[in-house]
């Protein structure tokens, strides 16, 4: 790897054994010197990821944003380069990385285009292109926001590259269902905990309002049974994230 920047790789994992050589070996196409943050794996996700070269921190799950923020001090750069395990850098991004140096841009993160795949296909119908992410920044000056499920990377100063990156999301139509229920309930116990007001009619209001923003607004209908199932796979997570939020403060009321 030859370029002008120092850029860290970071990466959290849970089994993912599938993926880490892969996603490891792609960071270091830009970076020399990547870090995995692990919520204790049952399978050889950790062993794996040293046998590739990287400094494995075993953390319990803390929820996305705060996992992600343990990892920084282990970082030996400034800049930093955040994939999750499914997700692998392209040609064009990894070039522009190669050839820029990050130093004199008046940026604090950079934003990229994501390529989402189902099974094997990917399609620019559902939101799943073009899907700017935040996936590289400088950790002196930006954060991950501290949220149990989908933390973004809150930077004051965010420039727009038009490289990408390869997002291998779900599986099968079933993995888009069970990533919907995981997040979720992940997403609704920091709603539950915000203080924000949670109706009866939250539920349904938000379920239906993410299937006709993906289906309707964002063309899904134009994708087939993919886009009809990943909109339903958005509806349900939302639906879910406030169904479950009211069930939480239910509970401890």
């Amino acid at each position: 790897m030859q370029g002008m920047n120092n850029i860290s790789g970071l990466v959290i994992t849970f089994n993912e054994s599938r993926n880490i050589v892969d996603c490891i070996r792609s960071l270091k196409r830009v970076c020399d010197d990547v870090v995995v943050v692990d919520s204790l794996s049952a399978d050889d996700t950790v062993a794996l990821a040293e046998a590739e070269g990287a400094t494995v921190i075993r953390q319990p799950f803390l929820g996305e944003g705060p996992q992600r923020t343990a990892g920084l001090p282990h970082c030996r750069h400034d800049w930093v380069l955040n994939l999750d395990a499914d997700e692998r850098l392209e040609d064009d991004l990894a070039d522009w990385l190669l050839r820029t140096d990050l130093s004199t841009l008046p940026a604090d993160a950079v934003e990229s285009r994501r390529r989402n795949f189902v099974g094997g296909r990917t399609t620019r119908h559902a939101g799943q292109y073009p899907d700017y992410v935040l996936r590289i920044f400088n950790r002196q000056r930006a954060d991950f926001k501290p949220v149990v499920a989908h933390s973004r990377i809150q930077a004051e100063r965010v420039i727009r590259n038009e490289g990408h990156i390869t997002h291998y999301s779900y599986r099968d139509y079933a993995d888009i269902f069970n990533r919907a229920c995981l997040y979720a309930n992940w997403m609704a116990k920091d709603l539950a905990a915000s203080g924000k007001p949670v109706h009866g009619w939250h539920p349904m209001l938000h379920g239906t309002s993410a299937f006709l923003k993906h289906y309707v607004i964002k063309t899904g209908f134009l994708a087939g049974l993919d886009g009809l199932t990943l909109s339903l796979g958005k509806a349900l997570a939302s639906y879910l994230k406030y169904a479950r939020a009211l069930e939480i403060r239910r509970a401890i009321r």
